[in-house]
């Protein structure tokens, strides 16, 4: 494994990520708990230490991924970070930035909406964004959201992708935590990280246009290409992890992970910082003779479904845990995702999804467990699918 450990903020740890990888231009709007990532980078800026990049201070989360669809789109590599209200300003655009296929990397710094205003951790905020086009990759801890950040910028930038990523890490939990971290080196980066040279600019000397209009005629097949590089995009995350772990010495798994899963009758999934908890719950219960295991999902766009139909073949119940909610259908995405690229196949297990965690609630070790324990009677009675909330408090209702 490359490198010496340090203890750094998680956000330090994003900025640093970002600095090696050689942005061209930066352009975000300050926004909590998303603002020490920018604080950083602007004092990385300031010390000359990020060379030929420039660095813009906006008005709103709109103007800052609006500055750099027109800095992606003349060939510069590009960088913003949000979080929460600032992501859904940015909404419109969002649309905008994967309709042009620009390869834009954000991180997204996982805060609950309002109303009521929250400044917590969930993930209804990425979730929300889920169709504008963009690659979604969540993070477990500090060390992977550092080595993610680099991937992300490899993967949209890959001339069979050429798609906006957002790199999602959990507000406070990982962005405000210091933990010991492997920081990525400048020659490593650069060995894994090529410079980015696109294909199609904006260039008065070889006049494009980028994002016209499109009538009937056209439009459709707009939106079947852009599917077509999410689809190049599945084999691009598992091959830039791969990549990655040749050159770091790290690897995670590359759209999906999994812990004890091999002989598993109960088969957790999750995204994000929860994951530690469950790995946790896992190898006690382990010890006590449940055969528990956990699939991770990393990425979430594009959704990995041939890997996780892999995954959970052999097992007997499946269990969601989701940190968001699609209100008026009372399901968390990923419980959502997870039954649809299950249906019409082979695969008859049942599974069933607990909502947790809104708002920045915590998730005890004890919640973990009465969930494994619902599963089991799954297995016994053989109940379908149900969705629930896993913590809700019946006396503020």
């Amino acid at each position: 494994m490359s490198g010496k450990m340090t203890v750094v903020e998680g956000s330090y740890a994003v900025a640093h990520s970002v600095k090696v990888c050689r942005p061209n231009v930066i352009s975000a709007y300050p926004i909590t708990p998303q603002t020490h990532i920018v604080e950083d980078l602007s004092q990385f800026m300031a010390d000359g230490e990020i060379p030929n990049c420039e660095y813009i201070n906006v008005e709103s989360e709109f103007s800052a991924i609006s500055t750099l669809v027109g800095a992606s789109a003349v060939g510069a590599r590009t960088y913003s970070s949000t979080t929460s209200q600032g992501l859904e300003l940015m909404h419109e655009v969002l649309f905008n930035a994967s309709g042009m296929r620009l390869p834009i990397v954000m991180t997204t710094v996982n805060r609950a909406v309002s109303a009521p205003i929250n400044i917590w951790n969930d993930h209804q905020d990425s979730i929300s964004q889920r169709d504008t086009g963009w690659i979604q990759l969540y993070a477990e801890d500090i060390q992977e959201i550092g080595d993610m950040t680099a991937q992300a910028f490899k993967v949209a930038e890959d001339k069979d992708v050429m798609l906006p990523a957002m790199v999602c890490m959990d507000g406070f939990i990982l962005s405000h935590v210091y933990e010991p971290v492997i920081l990525l080196e400048q020659d490593l980066t650069d060995e894994f990280l090529p410079t980015y040279k696109p294909e199609q600019v904006l260039d008065p000397r070889n006049p494009k246009t980028f994002g016209a209009f499109a009538d009937p005629s056209t439009y459709t097949e707009f939106r079947y290409l852009q599917q077509k590089g999410m689809d190049a995009a599945l084999e691009k995350i598992e091959k830039a992890a791969d990549d990655f772990n040749k050159i770091f010495g790290r690897y995670y798994g590359g759209l999906i992970d999994t812990y004890e899963a091999e002989d598993a009758e109960i088969l957790l999934m999750a995204m994000g910082s929860v994951v530690g908890t469950i790995k946790d719950v896992i190898d006690r219960a382990r010890s006590e003779g449940v055969k528990v295991g956990l699939v991770k999902v990393r990425t979430f766009r594009p959704f990995p479904v041939d890997a996780i139909r892999k995954a959970v073949s052999d097992t007997a119940v499946i269990v969601t845990l989701d940190k968001n909610i699609s209100i008026g259908l009372n399901e968390g995405a990923l419980f959502t995702e997870v039954k649809s690229c299950l249906y019409n196949t082979d695969i008859n297990t049942p599974v069933i999804g607990f909502m947790l965690g809104h708002g920045g609630r915590d998730i005890p070790k004890k919640n973990i467990r009465m969930i494994i324990d619902k599963a089991k009677q799954v297995i016994r009675s053989g109940v379908t699918v149900e969705s629930e909330y896993a913590d809700l408090r019946g006396e503020l209702l």
